[in-house]
């Protein structure tokens, strides 16, 4: 993975010393890509470290690390750096960070790279640290500017004081910039008891100019001299254009340039208007190339058939196959999820400016030295000369963390003389996504007489992102995320073998999904235990009490959704309850979905009751909202998506065909929340998880139908004509 070609580390960028007219000046060299940031800092007063600017005026800016795509992170991040800096948000502005792994690289994945609910996991301590040291640095300031110890100084409301006077920190920004920077990791941190914005509910940052319309996403970008252009991209993987009526193209006003890549053809356009008409003036007939002939039920079979071979071991303990030999009674099972799109509100879009020895890019991601790195190469410039400008993203979900879309950009930039903006129709979006895997997984376990599992076998079948992406997460044939949520279940079993077979499907890429692993994973796994349940005539939530005694936390919340959601009251006829447990993302998750089977086999879920324990949690309001904004994400999926091939090309287009959820089919969703003083863990992609099982377990014991595919078949659940 591309590491932005920065050696500079987080300790190097520490170390401050004096500056002429009052500035800062850094002791080692900057990339050339970060000077402006420096100049910016040189200009404001004071910048202890890579995360903070603060000037004259007392105005603090953070330089978010994290992407913000509707998870509430560019809020809870600031609030870690608030906390310790002892200022209010309102105090606080936010500004997108430059291309640097060095200085913004998520420290669980060693990357700067926005996914797998890992922000506030990997930012936990090191913005907390960044806001202590500036602190620090501040409180000597004023010391030494009073002669006194440091000790008798408080911070607090962006001042220093000592109870008498105070200095606001913007007095003391050159001070501070004079002096040496502490060690981050020597700085004292709060005591959680003594946090005043972190666990308490906080409005977030960005949600005013997203309701005044002066947000910026990537798709907004204007430019002087700003042209549009419509991409149309091969429908079959590996395709290239055959033949294209650049005349017509032309002939639409406003349309100035016809650009053809080996893959795809751009009109280049006034306005979106003009190069949407151009494309389709344009009449492309295409080459399919070698993936022609691609359908989905070649690729199930393909799966199916690979997964009756042994695969590589994710775990192993005891002797699985010698128990269930001996088991009282044995249970097997085959759950299958589809390939999904993201189909985020904004489709896939870049700007980008290239001249002779540079290229600028606007663009939403959530990896830009990944986009910086592709940019380069396809603009055959040093990554150096390469600009990013990072903006909101209108739905993320996984697919900004490819970087297809610029690539293409690129490529059709390099061929037009001045900024273009390259925008995806929504049939571009959903036919040309980087899809979750399809996977087919195959289940035995075995019960004694009193119906408690003594062996659990799992072997998973699909395509392995990590080998792509992360060659580091793919090892000994096992892709680590691939077995997320299977190889380590919350429960307790005697025996447990699980297996991961890697089968990649022809002419299909494959890619992240608001969580890949455990949205397959947890539908499966708690499905299966809902399985052994009801072959043990026990209570769902009892049974997975007796497996859960070792795992307080696991049990801590499933104790609560069951309690909150009523479990056991009565309900009306074609109405059940569901239930499920995960731990996935760092957090467990228990739900409980109260759904309705009409007679026509329709579906409706009534309301789904939440309990999370995340640890410690930052900012409450965004836990709830996403883990209402992660319900109906994994719902949708759960009752609607499916993306299927026939001649190699993708058969939904829009959502027409791809469906979103309706505002009818939106259920009630509570949250509850653990009080824990547990480190934080992940939240964004909890809820899309645990959905799906939760619905699945209602559907059966509303009719005593098992359903082991997603999405759920309506036609099988039909008891009336």
């Amino acid at each position: 993975m591309p590491d932005g070609s920065h050696t500079l580390d987080r300790r190097g960028f520490l170390k401050v010393s004096a500056a002429v007219g009052g500035g800062l000046a850094l002791t080692v060299a900057l990339p050339s890509s970060l000077r402006p940031a420096l100049a910016a800092a040189e200009a404001s007063g004071f910048a202890p470290n890579a995360f903070i600017r603060i000037d004259r005026q007392g105005l603090v800016t953070l330089v978010i690390p994290s992407a913000e795509m509707g998870q509430g992170i560019y809020t809870a991040e600031a609030m870690l750096l608030a906390e310790e800096l002892e200022v209010g948000l309102d105090q606080v502005r936010l500004e997108h960070s430059p291309p640097s792994d060095a200085l913004y690289g998520n420290p669980l994945i060693g990357a700067q790279l926005t996914g797998g609910s890992t922000s506030i996991r990997g930012f936990w301590t090191p913005l907390r640290q960044a806001g202590a040291v500036a602190r620090t640095l501040l409180v000597a300031a004023a010391a030494k500017q009073w002669s006194v110890d440091p000790s008798t100084l408080k911070a607090q409301h962006g001042q220093v004081t000592d109870g008498k006077r105070s200095l606001g920190y913007g007095e003391l920004a050159d001070a501070a910039a004079k002096l040496p920077a502490p060690d981050p990791k020597a700085v004292v941190l709060k005591d959680p008891k003594d946090f005043t914005l972190i666990g308490k509910p906080a409005k977030r940052l960005d949600s005013p100019g997203k309701v005044n319309g002066t947000a910026e996403f990537g798709i907004d970008t204007k430019l002087p001299g700003l042209k549009v252009a419509a991409i149309a991209i091969s429908p079959v993987l590996g395709g290239k254009p055959k033949s294209v009526d650049e005349a017509a193209a032309m002939a639409v006003k406003g349309v100035r340039q016809v650009v053809k890549t080996d893959e795809s053809v751009a009109v280049v356009a006034d306005h979106m208007g003009a190069a949407k008409k151009g494309l389709e003036a344009a009449a492309i007939q295409w080459d399919d190339g070698p993936n022609a002939n691609v359908n989905s039920s070649d690729l199930i079979r393909q799966l199916e058939e690979e997964s009756k071979k042994p695969g590589a071991v994710a775990r192993n303990e005891g002797d699985a196959e010698k128990a269930l030999a001996g088991a009282a009674h044995k249970l097997e099972a085959v759950y299958q999820v589809p390939f999904l799109a993201h189909a985020a509100m904004e489709p896939m879009n870049c700007t980008v400016h290239v001249q002779k020895d540079s290229c600028e890019i606007w663009v939403g991601t959530q990896v830009p030295t990944m986009a910086q790195a592709v940019a380069a190469q396809v603009a055959g410039l040093p990554k150096e000369k390469v600009q990013v400008h990072n903006h909101l993203i209108g739905g993320g979900f996984g697919r900004r963390l490819e970087v297809d879309g610029i690539a293409r950009a690129v490529a059709v930039a390099k061929q037009v003389d001045g900024p273009v903006k390259v925008v995806y129709s929504r049939e571009e979006d959903i036919q040309h996504d980087m899809y979750r895997p399809y996977y087919y997984d195959r289940f035995a376990a075995g019960l004694d007489a009193e119906g408690r599992p003594v062996a659990w076998t799992h072997r998973i079948a699909g395509s392995s992102i990590m080998a792509r992406y992360f060659p580091a997460g793919f090892k000994d044939g096992v892709d680590a995320d691939a077995v997320e949520a299977a190889a380590e279940p919350p429960y307790a079993f005697p025996a447990i073998r699980v297996e991961y077979v890697r089968v990649e499907p022809q002419g299909v890429p494959t890619s992240w999904w608001r969580g890949v692993g455990p949205t397959h994973n947890v539908f499966v796994v708690e499905s299966f235990v809902d399985e052994l349940a009801a072959a043990a005539k026990q209570d769902p939530v009892a049974y997975r009490k007796s497996l859960l005694g070792h795992n307080p936390r696991a049990l801590g919340v499933l104790t609560l959704a069951a309690e909150k959601a009523g479990w056991g009251t009565p309900m009306p006829k074609g109405h059940g309850r569901g239930v499920m447990v995960q731990f996935a993302f760092g957090s467990y998750v228990a739900m409980v979905a109260e759904v309705e089977v009409a007679g026509d086999g329709s579906i409706k879920v009534h309301r789904l009751v939440c309990a999370v324990d995340c640890g410690l949690a930052v900012n409450p309001d965004t836990i709830e909202a996403q883990t209402q904004g992660g319900s109906l994400f994994g719902l949708t999926a759960a009752l609607h998506g499916n993306i299927t091939f026939a001649n190699g090309r993708v058969e939904q287009a829009n959502f027409d065909t791809y469906l979103p959820m309706r505002i009818d089919e939106v259920p009630v969703i509570e949250t509850h929340l653990v009080k824990s003083a547990e480190t934080p863990g992940g939240i964004g992609e909890t809820a899309t998880a645990a959905v799906a099982p939760a619905v699945g377990n209602a559907i059966f014991a509303a009719t005593g139908k098992r359903l082991r595919s997603l999405p759920f078949d309506t036609e099988s659940l039909k008891t009336s004509s």
